[in-house]
């Protein structure tokens, strides 16, 4: 036995223009709401993110955090980890030190971003790693995210 599918009643007037209209407009306004609540999330992250690394310092979560990243580099033959990643607002001079690749970035620093640097020159540095810093992201062109890397290949090849 056959499904009855819906029917198209053919005598049956179409929706309006108008409706349709206010269909098309009810919809984009949707859509305008969602991307607002969308925002207004990714802003509070960035807030509640900028808060964070300002204010409080290096946690055990952060130090197993870079020491998981290292391990999964290992695992996968690198040589290299990203390990750390802020917004260049974050600097003192909003990225433009490391972006230029100034000798004197690491005084750009602050919040988290410092300690992790200074944890670098007390535990890394003395056991041969190697930390770089670079800007990551250039939306429109300018300097937004800051990535840390910490590298122990070998300087001899």
């Amino acid at each position: 036995m056959a499904e009855k599918k819906d029917q198209l009643d053919l005598n049956a007037m179409p929706p309006s223009a108008e409706e349709m209209r206010k269909e098309v407009i009810r919809r984009a306004r949707e859509e305008d709401e969602k991307q607002a609540k969308a925002k207004a999330i990714q802003e509070k992250k960035a807030t509640d993110f900028a808060d964070d690394f300002l204010k409080n310092h290096v946690s055990e979560e952060d130090v197993l955090a870079v020491r998981r990243l290292v391990g999964n580099a290992i695992q996968a033959g690198k040589f290299e980890a990203m390990v750390y990643s802020f917004s260049s607002d974050l600097c003192s001079d909003s990225g433009r030190a490391i972006n230029s690749g100034d000798k004197d970035w690491p005084q750009t620093l602050q919040g988290k971003a410092k300690e992790f640097y200074d944890r670098y020159q007390k535990f890394g540095k003395p056991q041969g790693f190697k930390l770089k810093a670079m800007i990551i992201s250039f939306p429109n062109g300018m300097p937004s995210d800051v990535g840390f890397f910490i590298n122990w290949g070998s300087d001899h090849v």
